[in-house]
């Protein structure tokens, strides 16, 4: 989410129209809980890098194609920082990889809550890595949100610890590419911060795809393809969302996803989300949410 505001910086200001940023924000959040349950349902039977490859190639076709058709062209890809491209396409790589880990380990919902922790990484490394100020407030709700990762973990119950690590792993990963998104934003595109993850995404899971393939038949191939093809979409409808509104009012409404999770996880895989998970989820949530308001009111100061 992250990610999507810095992008949305860096191209033209439309007239902000709530509504229609919030709609295209909820079709997001639907997109991306959509393409998530097919990824655990074919990480049943396929390597996690083989997924990475198909879902990445496919987005990077539909996005560069769309870069195109909006006048982009190869200028576009032009770059001051080719290393800090690199970076932070390494760390969305693994963060990808983390997740579709996640959600062949995890049931649906408990990965989303993981997800949640990733804005408050970001928050807790935006001072070392950014040398951006963190008040006591906020340092104290990154604290009680991790402590909501130890309830819905439930570490002395003998929960699969591996893949919960991994999740966070994923949202680590996230908040520093995240991060490496604000420093980028300053004299690059939009459209060079995208493509360049996904090619490098595509290569990199390419190379390590090939001796895990397995040949998939033609409806689960176009499972894969559907995959890219929603997060794609999703990608273009969240930058919309943050061109038209501000991030304050849009950023809520992410969390919408864990009632999707839920939702699609109790009908395709039979899950239910437990009373830790859900006990978890709701403190981690206020603790992002108080965040959110701290950074809200930090900007209206600012603003003043």
């Amino acid at each position: 989410m992250t990610e999507a505001v810095k992008r949305a910086e860096l191209v033209p200001a439309e007239a902000d129209s709530v509504p229609y940023a919030v709609g295209c924000f909820l079709v997001t959040i639907l997109l991306f809980a959509a393409m998530d349950t097919l990824i655990k349902f074919l990480s049943a039977s396929y390597p996690v890098p083989q997924l990475m490859f198909v879902r990445s190639a496919v987005a990077l076709l539909l996005v560069g194609g769309y870069t195109m058709a909006r006048g982009g062209g190869l200028a576009a890809l032009r770059t001051r920082r080719p290393w800090g491209h690199v970076w932070r396409a390494f760390a969305g790589l693994l963060s990808m990889g983390c997740f579709f880990y996640a959600f062949k380990h995890l049931p649906l919902a408990e990965v989303y809550v993981l997800s949640f922790a990733g804005p408050l990484f970001i928050t807790a490394l935006s001072g070392p890595l950014l040398g951006e100020a963190v008040g006591w407030r906020r340092w104290a709700a990154v604290l009680v949100g991790f402590g909501g990762v130890v309830v819905m973990a439930q570490p002395s119950t003998g929960a699969p610890v591996v893949p919960v690590l991994v999740g966070l792993c994923a949202a680590l990963f996230y908040a520093l590419a995240a991060l490496a998104v604000r420093g980028l934003s300053r004299t690059e595109t939009a459209a060079s911060i995208v493509i360049y993850l996904l090619m490098t995404t595509t290569v990199v899971s390419g190379v390590l795809a090939v001796p895990v393939w397995i040949p998939p038949s033609a409806t689960e191939l176009g499972l894969m393809a559907t995959v890219g093809a929603l997060g794609a979409v999703a990608q273009v409808l969240m930058t919309q969302a943050f061109r038209r509104a501000p991030p304050s009012v849009v950023a809520p409404f992410e969390y919408t996803g864990m009632v999707w999770a839920s939702l699609f996880g109790y009908l395709v895989f039979g899950d239910l989300p437990t009373v830790p998970v859900l006990a978890g989820a709701m403190v981690i949530i206020g603790s992002g949410l108080y965040i959110l308001h701290r950074e809200t009111m930090k900007d209206r100061r600012r603003g003043a």
